[in-house]
Formats: C-alpha cells, sequence, structure tokens
C-alpha cells in the first residue's frame, strides 16, 4: 500500500497546487484516497463474503504480535536526563565557544565558516572547539 502511494505521488506530483493547500495536506489525501480504495476492492466490501467479526476473543491480537515501534518510557526518560546534562554541560562553557559548537556539530558550518562568523583565525577555531569538545566530556563524564 505504502509503495502504491509514493507512485502515485510520483506521477502526480504535477497536479498538486501550493495555491490550494500545503504539501502535506496533499500527501495525506492521495494516502487516504489510496487506502479507501483498497478498502473498497475488498470482497466482503462487494458483498460477496462475510467479514470476520472483528472482537472474536479467541482470535489473537495481531497487534500484540507486532514490536513495539520507539523506544520503551525508561529509554525515553535516560535520554531526557541525558539532554539535560548535555544543556547543563554547554552552560558550563563560554557562550562564543558553546555557539561554535552548537554551529559545527549541529548546524554543520564548517571550520571556516565559524572562523568568519567569530571574527577570529581558522586555527583559533579549531582549537575552540577541540576544548570545548574536551570540556564537554569532562563534564559529562562527572
Amino acid at each position: 500500500m505504502l509503495q502504491d502511494v509514493y507512485v502515485k505521488v510520483w506521477n502526480r506530483a504535477g497536479s498538486y497546487d501550493p495555491a490550494r493547500g500545503q504539501a502535506m495536506g496533499w500527501l495525506i489525501a492521495v494516502a487516504r484516497n489510496a487506502a479507501l480504495d483498497r478498502l473498497r476492492a475488498r470482497p466482503e466490501a462487494r458483498g460477496l463474503r462475510r467479514a470476520e467479526p472483528m472482537n472474536d476473543p479467541e482470535a489473537p491480537d495481531p497487534v500484540a504480535a507486532l514490536p513495539a515501534e520507539g523506544p520503551d518510557a525508561e529509554a525515553m526518560l535516560a535520554a531526557r536526563d541525558q539532554m539535560a546534562r548535555v544543556v547543563d554541560c554547554f552552560g558550563e562553557l563560554e557562550p562564543d565557544r558553546a555557539q561554535a559548537v552548537r554551529g559545527a556539530y549541529l548546524m554543520g558550518l564548517s571550520y571556516a565558516e565559524l572562523a568568519d562568523r567569530h571574527g577570529v583565525p581558522l586555527n583559533t577555531m579549531r582549537t575552540w572547539l577541540r576544548r570545548s569538545l574536551i570540556r564537554l566530556r569532562e563534564c559529562l563524564e562527572r
């Protein structure tokens, strides 16, 4: 079904009109219509045979057999704690150093771009970043 939606979106991309709404809404409409078409095409939807009851207590739950998506609650709490520690450690850096680290490792800026932005020589920026990462690692190890 997902592949069918991808193909429909690919083939109909030229029919998308930004004046009529956002792209996400158009994508959702294409996926919804494809799902409805698939449901209507099922034999029981055409009255050829009766669908099996969905509330049979003896039937195994197909959803229960699916693996859980994403992290469990414990992993989410651990990640939130780790994120708070990283934020605290960033607070220990000088503001310009913290901004340079964010620029390099979160925004993907090059060392040269950061050096220009902060008005320092390229080797100074490299030193800032190296020393800042060392300080962050030391802080996180405490």
